[in-house]
């Protein structure tokens, strides 16, 4: 009987513990136009309580996150807590259309979520139109009180957001794109921390600078936040560690050049090694795609020793746009830190297995018409065939129809396998009629509570051979292998790495070539999946998950928050 006091005594106060670390941190955002100066020009963008990027939001795993977004902006607006679990609160997640419909102009909605399982660098986001492009920030989960990262801590922990700047409304961009049928105008500049950098004309003051001490560690949280670009970043004269990606820790992996694809985050520790004086730092894009037109500009920003004189900085040598060789290796080298905070080891039962096949195609014009795409035809994409359309015209979102158990908004039928197997990666599909046009559809895969999948992620040459970023929301996933060409079993499962693999919630899946994720999903509702490259999205690039409520209370959705929006 002492025994059972002694340990309800400890049960309870480890409960107390937790409670007393854990706090409610509150914010508020407004959205709303401003009116910018940017590369000789002025420009209408729409920002976050005025800044861009907008402002960071700092809490520790286990608080629970309050946002009221007061949309002040003439757009619709939903915001996405990016990478975060959501665990029973997926009417917080955000996509428009998927788990609620849009906060109108002049309307507001509050986003509460409790952070759980989770630290390291996250972000935020538009998630509705092209509006991420300025509407963004970043998203840092700390330790819990009493608890430290996983190596020593770094003398100052700062944000580093790449951006990707357009002379021109975003939303008119998308716009016209939508109306032609062909892709939209390229962006006119790539930014850090919201800045040009000196490359580009009348920015030689709008370039982001960091103050370092020698011989102190510090580190970047570096974000993506670029719409369609995925971009190589060098700093001069100094290597990199990193030591997290999408906020799960990794087992360290020095490093001159990081890669980050749009969605993903990437911490590195920056040792302040070198002689005092400046050092660019820089990023531009890999390209994966030949022969398209893309925005080839360089951002950089200057770090700058303490003490160091006016000398004009180093610059970094960076690797050629279509480098593919160095990013597969930066890629392909990170690995899990087995056993680290929140590691969840990777599930040996398999449940179902998935083979999703993704890339561009076409769709039809319209009688006696023609469009701005190949063949004068529209750009499409599509998984499995089967190009996603978001329910917009429903009066339900996706997560309201699964909560009410109504029908008509989305059906289930999404394929686990390519309707018809081919050469996936073989540049002549492209003449194959039969298979370049993909239905529109608004399908899901239904899932069962708390099922293990496992997912081949292959990419198709219709069109272009691309590395395509993939995200899935609600979940993390274990990266097992990615190579070239076309996935083979017999052969690639051998290359598994079941012991220490790498976390991610957006995987880079490598151009021409394939990836295999394991998870559980383990989170009822509806969540999203999509390549995030915002010009694929609209397209059809995307499909969504189904999981079933749980047998329990704890593992049902509750119901939605008094104040979602209405259709």
């Amino acid at each position: 009987m002492g025994r059972f006091v002694f340990l309800q005594a400890c049960a309870l106060a480890l409960l107390a513990s937790s409670l007393a670390s854990a706090a409610i941190v509150e914010h508020s955002f407004n959205v709303q136009n401003l009116t910018v100066r940017k590369l000789c020009n002025e420009q209408v963008i729409t920002a976050v309580n005025g800044s861009l990027p907008g402002p960071t939001i700092r809490v520790r795993e286990g608080d629970t996150l309050v946002v009221h977004v007061f949309n002040k902006s003439p757009y619709d607006i939903t915001i996405h807590w990016h990478g975060v679990f959501q665990l029973l609160s997926g009417w917080a997640d955000g996509p428009e259309y998927v788990t609620q419909c849009a906060i109108r102009p002049e309307n507001s909605y509050t986003y509460k979520f409790k952070i759980t399982g989770q630290e390291g660098t996250l972000w935020w986001h538009a998630h509705s139109s092209w509006l991420r492009a300025t509407v963004h920030g970043a998203l840092i989960i700390h330790p819990r009180s009493g608890r430290s990262y996983p190596f020593p801590k770094p003398h100052k922990e700062v944000p580093i957001l790449f951006g990707e700047w357009w002379n021109a409304n975003v939303v008119d961009v998308e716009n016209e794109a939508a109306a032609t049928g062909a892709a939209p105008t390229i962006s006119d500049a790539y930014t850090i921390n919201g800045k040009p950098g000196d490359l580009y004309q009348c920015s030689q003051n709008d370039t982001y600078k960091l103050t370092v001490v020698q011989g102190k560690t510090y580190m970047l949280r570096i974000i993506n936040a670029a719409l369609n670009n995925q971009l190589f970043f060098k700093i001069a004269n100094h290597n990199m560690t990193v030591v997290a990606i999408d906020a799960s820790h990794t087992k360290p992996y020095v490093t001159d050049v990081v890669v980050v694809a749009p969605g993903q985050t990437t911490d590195v520790l920056l040792y302040a090694n070198q002689p005092v004086g400046s050092y660019y730092m820089a990023a531009r894009p890999y390209l994966s795609v030949a022969n398209v037109s893309a925005d080839t500009t360089t951002t950089r920003g200057i770090i700058v020793y303490e003490g160091a004189t006016s000398a004009t900085p180093l610059m970094p040598v960076l690797p050629a746009f279509n480098d593919t060789p160095t990013a597969h290796k930066f890629y392909s080298n990170l690995t899990g830190l087995a056993g680290g905070p929140h590691w969840t080891p990777v599930p040996n039962q398999v449940d179902e297995h998935m083979f999703i096949t993704f890339g561009l195609n076409l769709e039809p014009c319209g009688v006696n018409a023609t469009c701005g795409g190949p063949s004068q035809q529209r750009f499409s994409a599509s998984m499995n065939n089967e190009s996603f359309v978001l329910p917009s015209n429903s009066s339900l979102s996706m997560l309201q129809a699964f909560f009410l158990n109504v029908g008509g908004v989305y059906t289930t039928d999404f394929p686990s396998v390519p309707p018809v197997k081919f050469d996936y990666t073989n540049p002549n599909i492209s003449n194959d009629q039969s298979l370049i046009f993909a239905p529109k559809t608004t399908k899901v895969k239904k899932f069962k509570y708390n099922s293990t999948v496992e997912i081949v992620l292959q990419n198709t040459a219709f069109l272009a051979v691309e590395n395509h970023p993939i995200h899935i929301h609600g979940f993390n996933f274990h990266v097992l292998a990615q190579g070239f060409g076309n996935y083979d079993a017999a052969t690639d499962t051998k290359k598994f790495n079941l012991v220490n693999p790498q976390t991610r919630n957006t995987i880079a899946v490598p151009v021409g070539g394939w990836a295999v994720i394991r998870l559980q999903v383990n989170n009822p509702g509806i969540w999203l999946v999509h390549c995030h490259l915002d010009v694929h999205l609209p397209w059809g690039l995307a499909m969504a998950f189904e999981v079933e409520n749980g047998p329990t209370l704890s593992s049902t959705l509750p119901p939605p928050p008094f104040d979602l929006p209405k259709c």
